[in-house]
């Protein structure tokens, strides 16, 4: 019996809820962004969520062995500068739905990015699916009037970023758990871009009763609750698999977004998003049948 097969329901149930709260952290964080600078909102969430974990995850700090912790804190560097894309691409954004897609094209980045630095070969599903990606991130760009916005351009940069992030995370530090080194990541970017907050934002600061719950809501639930939950169903099952569950963060940020923001798409965005989420199913393909044989065994009749 495959692993796939053994992984227990219970994982699923995590991976989604920790999509949900994904999602939420997009919502979250644009709230709070109305009255906190960008990387001093992003690194303070992420160092309030790292001392959290760090509770959690001590005792195996404790027992690793110091070369492992520095690669975990060199790949929490890495980790500043896609997340530091991110949030300014979040601040600069006036669809979070069309930002979440664009930023799941790192899931789809992750093996071109594999050849063209370490020489991996990617499954041919990749090459399939990223003239896909590509036509649909263009008609989000011609929904702007035939030029790429701002706040595209750096969801598109954080998405290579996060793909180059991936590889790194996969070959530096495979064999430190994953409690402790999310932990040593979010404390790293905590660190790092706080620190770059101090030195050149002069944003000022405008924190009230609401800014303040929208910003513990981005650190505790969207950072210290979700990165917990996910690596807990990772755990639980493949990482084909949960890759393909954790898919759905675009999806429900783009709902999130409509009921909350009242977001609408117009029909190129629309088409644009539907063809980068069709390029990640694609590209997972594999992966995406055994999920759906799993959940509907009807289907494999």
């Amino acid at each position: 019996m495959s692993t796939l097969k053994r992984a227990p329901w219970q994982a699923d149930a995590l991976l989604l809820l920790v999509t949900v709260l994904a999602a939420g952290g997009w919502i979250f964080s644009k709230e709070a962004l109305a009255g906190m600078p960008p990387l001093l909102f992003i690194g303070t969430r992420f160092l309030l969520a790292g001392l959290i974990l760090l509770g959690f995850a001590w005792p195996a700090l404790r027992r690793m062995p110091a070369r492992r912790i520095r690669r975990g804190l060199f790949v929490g560097l890495l980790f500043s500068v896609a997340i530091g894309f991110w949030i300014m691409g979040l601040e600069t954004s006036s669809h979070l739905g069309e930002s979440a897609f664009i930023n799941s094209l790192g899931i789809l980045l992750v093996p071109v990015v594999a050849r063209l630095l370490f020489g991996d070969r990617p499954p041919r599903s990749t090459w399939v699916a990223l003239p896909v990606a590509l036509a649909g991130f263009a008609l989000l760009s011609l929904n702007a009037g035939f030029r790429v916005e701002t706040s595209q351009l750096l969801m598109a940069c954080a998405a290579l970023c996060f793909a180059f992030l991936i590889n790194v995370n996969t070959r530096v530090v495979r064999n430190v758990p994953a409690l402790p080194l999310t932990t040593l990541q979010l404390l790293a970017v905590g660190g790092v871009l706080t620190l770059t907050s101090l030195a050149f934002e002069r944003q000022p600061v405008a924190l009230n009763t609401s800014i303040l719950g929208w910003f513990l809501a981005s650190a505790l639930l969207a950072s210290a609750l979700r990165f917990f939950l996910q690596i807990t169903a990772q755990g639980m099952t493949t990482p084909s698999h949960a890759s393909v569950i954790l898919m759905l963060e675009a999806v429900w940020t783009a709902l999130l977004a409509a009921l909350w923001f009242r977001e609408t798409m117009a029909p190129l965005q629309l088409l644009g998003c539907g063809l980068i989420f069709a390029a990640l199913l694609i590209n997972r393909w594999y992966w995406v049948r055994k999920v759906i044989l799993r959940w509907l065994p009807g289907a494999a009749r």
